[in-house]
């Protein structure tokens, strides 16, 4: 423990400590089982490193807790002074390009570009209200599951998707394609037609952002980079801009032809921590990391450094210790459902495959589902061969590759090819309430031989039941 820094730069130190008083390093390795002799070797070597870094992704997030999995792992970096250093911090690694540019841009409920509270902001609304000539919403929007649910209650009767599969990489597919099924009006713009885009009335065809159109990209290091235009797009195809643009228009408002550098140029005068990022900076620098306040600012190379300051005034808000509580996954293991599936990606694969099933790879496989050595050779399977596969919502059969990785009781399956196996039949919908995320990586499944034939799928009984 860094006890000068959390003295000098946290909050709620000692709430922090009485709510991990009672896990013990016994109780820890019941409940994760890793030996509790490597749980101490490791909290050891991290709070002495030097320099040492948290990097994690969906296996920490798509849980109904999600949230409080991050504020765990935010405390231990607190505790140990693990951030506002170089080579230190917290680093939740993306999944997909630009994914942390949707971010930044607003694609997230609650914020504006740059991360502005919609609600509770209001210097951020009065210079957007300014900006657009109209007033902001009130309040702040439903995230994806909160959509899902509004269609579930008629609440949600029309829907607009750019870049996105839900009907794939929603859990729960049955629930899903219903839903979107029952829309009034249902618009996908994207550059395939996916499952999702099969179900739409319209169709907008949109063009490969990362080579067909002009515009920025930004890492997980907070990097944001030019993109530039290297091919035409294929015939019908159009650009996001230009289609947004001609949907306005037809709706009775003239935005112009505005090019990618002029909707950045916009963006720069609303989110501060953009306004000194030039096209011609982010050419001449190759990138700059946000925040970037002005023409002269270098960038931010790693954040929070203000925690180290003596100042106080310097220093500002301390960071508060989130104190939070160890919950079971919502889908419990059974003696019917007593193994744990959880899902994820193979490093040839996007999510739901639409962009990567269109080229070939030597390190692709077909969809399996993945079993412990031990888990095989008890229920009896040999590699290849079909199981069933049960949750308490549905059932589907898929071949087994035996998997040396995992531990016992532990199974793994992707959702990249929903063609060959629905994965996402089987998922639980429950999601987590500060987050929105679902919990894709606990769901609770009984192994089984198949009856032969071709591979097939459908509704649990439990389910059928409303159970």
């Amino acid at each position: 423990m860094n006890d000068a820094f959390v003295r000098r730069a946290t909050t709620g130190f000692d709430a922090y400590a009485a709510a991990v008083e009672p896990y013990s390093l016994d109780r820890a390795e019941r409940d994760s089982g890793v030996p509790a002799n490597l749980i101490r070797q490791l909290a050891h070597d991290y709070a002495r490193a030097d320099r040492a870094q948290i990097c994690w992704t969906l296996g920490i997030t798509e849980h109904h807790n999600a949230a409080d999995n991050v504020f765990a792992l935010i405390n231990l970096a607190l505790l140990t002074g693990h951030v506002g250093r170089y080579g230190s911090g917290l680093v939740p690694l993306r999944g997909q390009n630009n994914v942390q540019g949707g971010g930044d841009m607003g694609a997230i409920p609650n914020k504006l570009t740059g991360f502005q509270d919609v609600e509770t902001n209001m210097e951020a609304r009065a210079r957007f209200e300014a900006a657009y000539g109209a007033k902001l919403p009130p309040r702040k929007g439903w995230h994806l599951s909160q959509m899902f649910e509004a269609m579930e209650d008629g609440k949600l009767t029309a829907c607009y998707i750019i870049g996105e599969n839900p009907l794939r990489s929603e859990a729960d597919t049955g629930r899903a394609a219903k839903l979107l099924a029952g829309l009034e009006h249902f618009v996908v713009q994207d550059m395939f037609l996916t499952d999702t885009a099969k179900l739409a009335h319209v169709v907008l065809p949109a063009t490969a952002t990362w080579c067909e159109t002009e515009g920025t990209v930004t890492s997980s290091e907070r990097r944001v980079q030019r993109v530039r235009k290297a091919l035409e797009p294929p015939a019908g195809a159009r650009d996001d801009i230009w289609i947004i643009c001609e949907i306005a228009r037809r709706l009775g408002h003239d935005w112009g032809s505005p090019s990618a550098e002029d909707l950045w140029n916009e963006l720069r005068t609303l989110s501060p921590m953009h306004a000194g990022m030039s096209y011609r900076r982010l050419e001449d620098l190759g990138g700059i990391q946000w925040p970037c306040y002005d023409e002269q600012h270098p960038g931010e190379m790693f954040l929070h450094a203000r925690l180290w300051e003596q100042d106080p005034a310097r220093r500002g808000a301390p960071a508060p210790f989130t104190p939070v509580e160890q919950e079971d996954p919502l889908d419990e293991l059974s003696d019917e459902f007593p193994i744990r599936l959880t899902t994820g990606r193979r490093l040839d694969s996007f999510n739901t495959g639409v962009q990567t099933s269109q080229y070939a790879t030597p390190i692709r496989r077909p969809e399996t589902l993945n079993l412990s050595p031990e888990d095989a050779e008890r229920l009896g399977f040999a590699e290849g061969e079909t199981a069933r596969v049960s949750s308490r919502r549905a059932w589907l059969e898929a071949p087994v590759h035996i998997d040396e990785t995992l531990r016992e009781g532990l199974a793994f399956m992707t959702l990249h090819f929903p063609e060959q196996v629905q994965t996402n039949l089987l998922t639980l919908d429950a999601w987590d309430p500060k987050s929105g995320t679902a919990e894709f990586k606990a769901t609770a499944i009984r192994v089984e031989k198949a009856n032969g034939g071709p591979a097939r799928a459908g509704q649990s009984e439990l389910s059928k039941a409303g159970g």
